[in-house]
């Protein structure tokens, strides 16, 4: 609506004119498409377009992660093996390619020698000149450490299993089945220049554009306001062409041991994936800068709306709070319609209503429910306790999505008679009654039954 227009071109007018960016484009999506697109710039008459280029640093490490997700969900390999057992040799092989994609996998922030977001790639063109002799600054495992390196090693990864160059194996199994054709390993006309805004003064300093070499996984490429709205429609809705509904979600789940300043921040980190919570939503996404260029991509799953933001200066308007502050706009202004309530298309549905309805953990109470939305899922009545959502295993069971239970079976147990005595759940005895003395539930009942004071 022209109110939401307004306030949106507002925000990036004054974070363009506050953080004192040469110029700023961003784009709202919303239901899979880009329904917004603004500008700011220095120069009159020359407002950068959906069209063109910025780079985006960091944001390269969710494409990255798409490709590893892939041979994961390809089979070729798994996330708990150590990278040794696909690239061995590399001196960090006892990381496991999960901790790499969550940066917990104990390695240095950065490469040593000259500073490599400034410097050409070739000061080090294998994985030894990127580690160098140290490459573990903590224990493997134990906690977030973000290392740059890290993605160059994943970057590595793909190469050596595709037998193919990172950027040909990206641009085939992702930018090519997306239609992102504006997003490259170099800039493509037309295309941003980077610069470095003085900070006592209105002059600038071009910023110097290096090829990254080995560490272009980590930040290399460029894109474009309109293929990143492309993109994070991808990564809210997957893309079987791409990566499933279901593998993004896994990508969208924290999966790192967070400090206690992260933690304290709202932020965690997922498998090449950000989350951080403002404003009382769970914004899910990425962050990128390199010399002369900041990036967000940020993502409300729940309201169905993302944002983008891109500018050319090192340092100045703080792209996660604009990206996040676009996304609020819309969510409070036109918050989401709700999609009409359909009926499930399930064939045969008696095995499940057998099954829905109040179960009780010792005494507390649940309710097992099958809707279109979320398949199965157990929530706790009280609203205070457990709850999971559950992925069907075709043969009767279920397996956790999220939480406690993720992972966990449910399975229904039956009597001898084929009547369901109780549901099992990694162990835990769920009852039609507290602790109904027909199911075996651990330790046994009191034959007395329930009592009041005597």
């Amino acid at each position: 609506m022209p109110g939401t227009r307004r306030a949106l071109l507002h925000r990036i007018a004054v974070a363009q004119a506050e953080g004192r960016a040469p110029s700023l484009v961003a784009t709202v999506v919303r239901g899979g498409e880009a329904v917004w697109t603004g500008a700011r710039t220095s120069v009159e008459g020359q407002a950068p377009d959906g069209n063109v280029q910025y780079r985006i640093g960091s944001i390269t490490k969710t494409f990255t992660a798409v490709l590893v997700l892939r041979l994961r969900d390809e089979g070729v390999l798994d996330l708990g093996d150590p990278l040794e057992e696909h690239l061995p040799g590399t001196g960090a092989g006892e990381a496991t390619i999960a901790e790499l994609l969550a940066h917990s996998g104990g390695l240095a922030a950065e490469t040593p020698g000259p500073w490599w977001e400034r410097t050409p790639g070739t000061l080090r063109p294998d994985l030894a000149d990127v580690l160098g002799e140290r490459p573990f600054v903590h224990p493997v495992g134990r906690r977030f450490h973000y290392s740059n390196p890290g993605y160059a090693l994943l970057g590595a990864l793909v190469e050596k299993v595709r037998g193919a160059s990172w950027e040909e194996v990206l641009r085939r199994e992702v930018l090519e089945p997306l239609g992102l054709r504006r997003t490259s390993v170099h800039p493509e006309a037309p295309h941003a220049e980077g610069w470095a805004v003085h900070p006592w003064a209105d002059v600038m300093l071009p910023e110097p554009v290096e090829d990254l070499g080995r560490m272009g996984p980590a930040g290399q490429l460029w894109s474009t306001t309109d293929d990143l709205a492309r993109f994070a429609a991808f990564l809210a809705g997957g893309d079987d062409r791409v990566l499933s509904a279901e593998s993004l979600r896994e990508m969208r789940t924290p999966a790192a041991s967070m400090g206690t300043a992260d933690v304290a921040s709202g932020y965690a980190y997922c498998l090449g994936l950000e989350i951080r919570h403002q404003d009382g939503r769970t914004l899910v996404g990425h962050t990128g800068s390199l010399p002369g260029f900041l990036a967000c991509l940020v993502i409300s799953v729940v309201d169905d709306v993302a944002a983008v933001v891109l500018a050319n200066c090192t340092s100045g308007p703080a792209p996660f709070t604009v990206a996040a502050d676009l996304v609020r706009i819309v969510a409070e202004a036109e918050p989401r319609i709700p999609a009409p309530w359909r009926p499930l298309r399930e064939a045969e549905p008696a095995a499940v209503l057998e099954l829905v309805g109040q179960w009780y953990w010792g005494t507390q109470a649940f309710a097992l429910r099958w809707s279109a939305d979320d398949g199965v899922s157990l929530e706790p009545l009280s609203g205070i306790g457990r709850r999971s959502r559950f992925r069907s295993n075709g043969d009767g069971t279920w397996t956790g999505l999220e939480g406690y239970y993720a992972g966990e079976l449910l399975k229904p147990v039956r009597r001898p008679d084929g009547s369901v005595s109780h549901l099992d759940l990694g162990s835990f005895v769920f009852t039609r009654q507290p602790y109904d003395e027909r199911a075996p539930v651990p330790g046994g009942v009191e034959p007395g039954g329930w009592q009041g004071i005597r």
